[in-house]
């Protein structure tokens, strides 16, 4: 059951992309940003105040976290991910994290001594082989930003947006796991120091006028604000924080492979992108080194399971 709750988890998720795409026809991405995550983290530490204002306590130590947290995983990620957003297509942006997993074995690496056996590296393989023809496929409205022959700006921001995301995420499983920091006050704390960090950055480069979003779109702007932050800082930060208790890094960010799938049907709803039968190949293909990878953290003890099977010591690093 928990593994497709993880599945829910990144089609939920994967509707963030054409509603980024959206609200960005509005405002400027690193207002959008510092907007999206100062709302999430005032809701999120507002109701830990009011509810156990104890766990809002924290040591030096863990306040440092936090903070690194804020930086990669709030403010890098989502300023890279929503200029990115402006010149690509939802679904192709959504394509390009799904280098994500490579990103989490190396940082689960060099954090974890997690081992990338044989096993591991062909589901990886086979994966990123699946979602190969759904990257070469979409077209996206870049080609005046090209940085290299075969790789935009905007391309290498996503790239650059899903590494710091993944390092996000591993720093996020360290504060929860080693320094006892509840997923909700490491989640609503870091958005608001990284939404702090966006809007400083925001008044040097944006034009306020009197605000960056566009006139006459205010309302429209808020309601795609709400929306983002409750389904992603909401309900998917903080059901990922609780499936970080359960599964590695590697794992969930390949789980993430799907992600691009959910995203060209919420794409072709909202944005009018009409998805293809190869994204249907692609899901089976990636399925399938889902399930090597999958088997092979069981095998390696990374996935912690309940009642009997809890009781297997998993293998040491």
């Amino acid at each position: 059951m928990s593994i497709l709750l993880v599945i829910f988890l990144y089609a939920t998720w994967s509707s963030i992309f054409p509603l980024g795409k959206m609200a960005l026809e509005h405002c400027p991405p690193v207002f959008l940003t510092s907007m999206r995550m100062l709302l999430a983290g005032l809701l999120l530490t507002g109701f830990v105040a009011i509810a156990k204002p104890k766990l809002l306590k924290m040591y030096k130590i863990q306040w440092i976290s936090i903070i690194l947290l804020a930086f990669f995983s709030i403010y890098l990620t989502n300023i890279l991910e929503f200029w990115g957003l402006q010149h690509l297509t939802a679904a192709k942006t959504c394509f390009i994290y799904s280098l994500s997993p490579f990103f989490a074995a190396f940082f689960s690496y060099l954090h974890f001594k997690e081992k990338i056996n044989k096993k591991k590296m062909l589901g990886l393989g086979i994966g990123f082989l699946g979602i190969m023809p759904v990257l070469i496929m979409q077209n996206g409205s870049d080609e005046f930003l090209k940085a290299f022959s075969f790789f935009s700006w905007p391309e290498l921001a996503i790239v650059g947006a899903a590494m710091f995301s993944v390092y996000g995420w591993v720093l996020l499983r360290v504060i929860v796991k080693k320094h006892t920091i509840s997923p909700i006050v490491a989640n609503g704390s870091s958005m608001l120091i990284g939404g702090m960090f966006a809007l400083a950055h925001s008044f040097f480069i944006d034009s306020w006028a009197p605000t960056p979003i566009e006139t006459g779109f205010v309302g429209s702007f808020f309601k795609s604000i709400f929306l983002m932050t409750f389904i992603s800082n909401i309900v998917c930060y903080n059901l990922y924080g609780y499936m970080l208790k359960k599964y590695t890094a590697t794992f969930l960010s390949f789980v993430g492979l799907l992600s691009p799938i959910f995203a060209s049907l919420t794409s072709w709803i909202l944005l009018g992108e009409m998805p293809s039968l190869v994204i249907l190949g692609s899901t089976c293909i990636v399925c399938i080194g889902l399930y090597i990878v999958y088997q092979a953290e069981l095998k390696q003890g990374y996935i912690v399971k309940k009642d009997k099977e809890s009781k297997l010591k998993p293998v040491s690093s």
